[in-house]
């Protein structure tokens, strides 16, 4: 249960105060920043105490992200993956974490609170379900022209990737914003994939396909042409690797029409006219040569019990980096379900962090179970969405727009991984 949540600038200035249920006053604000700011060393502990109140944080791009609570009952760990979520929220809707990002959307993070804890309980904090409620526009923290190349540099400068907004603020509602504000300059490219794999019993990896496509959703009010930067190692076919950096290889491409490839051999740029709505602009296709290992393996023990009862323990291994979600949905509970007709049972989980592994036993009465029968169980199907993940690695470098735009504009670029069909043989 969350009291408090407020976020602080590294200088200790009340950026953001939300009091959700009225159990302390807002001088508890000066409490914790005394009491962060007093303790030596670098790393302070993200829980500390003051009489009967709790405050738990995350340092985040030098702000102090902080929430309350008198609840003695209350996990920490709960609290900090609220405030790592809202966090990731806030960069997704805003497009950075900074002071000054902060400062100037502080309409649209407190709209984004009054959605996601209701009276201190923690109600969702899934980018999906809150497209549906959050109306607040977002405000660049700074304008900027991606032809300015005065201030692109090596070893940590900025860079022009990093000007274009990330992960799932493209999720947000396209056309329900475009009607309520009158037709905002906004353009959205995404790079989607589907993967088809097949694992055998011996956890072999035996058949493993990928299919994508870059796709462009166009809501300018003029826009004559548009460059899209890939990987500069990007090659088709098995040629040689392009630069220095670890090659992102597929074994065909194709392009739209009207996409025109001068620049593409030795650039690796897409120059197009884009027109009003959505189109795709590329698509693509890697087969049995995956840069990377499956996101999932499955770990199966299956056996009859003296009861007669089939066992089946299952242990399931996400091989993402540790910091990569499988999907971002609201609940963190787990479920499962026997589906009598298709003779199969779901196990449905909500969130699944990278690096991480869950188990499930499940004990069925099979009336008539024999030893054969034991051999017809299986094989598992997995279905999932990766956000901010391509297994070929395909990136984004850049999105240029010429003419330059008048006024204010939105660039989104999201990635995302679909399972097609994803099988694992027990």
């Amino acid at each position: 249960m969350i009291s408090q949540v407020f976020i602080l600038s590294s200088k200790g200035d009340h950026l953001i105060y939300k009091d959700y249920r009225g159990e302390a006053g807002s001088d508890v604000i000066n409490i914790f920043y005394e009491k962060v700011t007093a303790l030596t060393g670098d790393q302070p502990p993200v829980v500390m105490s003051h009489k009967d109140l709790h405050f738990i944080h995350v340092r985040q791009e030098g702000l102090y992200w902080v929430a309350t609570t008198t609840a003695a009952d209350s996990s920490p760990f709960t609290i900090i993956e609220f405030l790592n979520r809202l966090t990731a929220l806030v960069k997704d809707y805003c497009g950075s974490l900074s002071e000054k990002s902060v400062q100037m959307n502080f309409a649209l993070i407190y709209e984004l609170l009054d959605e996601i804890v209701d009276y201190g309980y923690i109600q969702t904090t899934s980018s999906d379900v809150l497209k549906n409620f959050i109306q607040t526009e977002a405000v660049s923290a700074r304008p900027f022209s991606l032809f300015d190349l005065s201030n692109v540099g090596l070893f940590g400068a900025e860079t022009q990737q990093s000007k274009v907004a990330p992960s799932s603020a493209a999720t947000r509602p396209i056309q329900s914003s475009r009607e309520v504000n009158g037709g905002k300059s906004e353009i959205f490219v995404d790079v989607i994939e589907r993967m088809s794999v097949v694992i055998g019993s011996n956890g072999v990896l035996m058949k493993a396909d990928v299919e994508g496509e870059i796709r462009v959703k166009c809501y300018m009010p003029s826009c004559s042409e548009m460059r899209i930067g890939l990987n500069e190692e990007f090659s088709i076919g098995k040629s040689q690797l392009r630069g220095y950096g670890a090659a992102v290889r597929v074994d065909e491409c194709s392009f739209h029409q009207a996409v025109r490839l001068d620049e593409f051999d030795s650039h690796r740029i897409l120059r197009l006219c884009p027109s009003q709505g959505e189109q795709t602009v590329m698509q693509y296709q890697l087969s049995d040569d995956l840069p990377s290992a499956p996101p999932f393996r499955l770990f199966p023990t299956i056996e009859r019990d003296t009861g007669g009862r089939l066992l089946m323990y299952l242990k399931l291994r996400c091989d993402l980096p540790p910091k990569s979600l499988s999907q971002e949905l609201s609940s963190p509970d787990q479920s499962a379900e026997l589906k009598l007709q298709s003779r199969a049972v779901h196990w449905m989980i909500p969130r699944f962090p990278g690096g991480t592994q869950l188990s499930a036993l499940f004990k069925l009465e099979v009336p008539g179970l024999s030893s054969a029968s034991m051999l017809e169980v299986g094989p598992v199907g997995l279905s999932f969405e990766l956000p901010k993940l391509t297994v070929t690695g395909l990136q984004i470098r850049f999105l240029r727009l010429s003419p330059i735009q008048p006024g204010p504009s939105q660039r989104w670029v999201r990635y995302v991984t679909h399972s097609d069909s994803y099988t694992i043989r027990i």
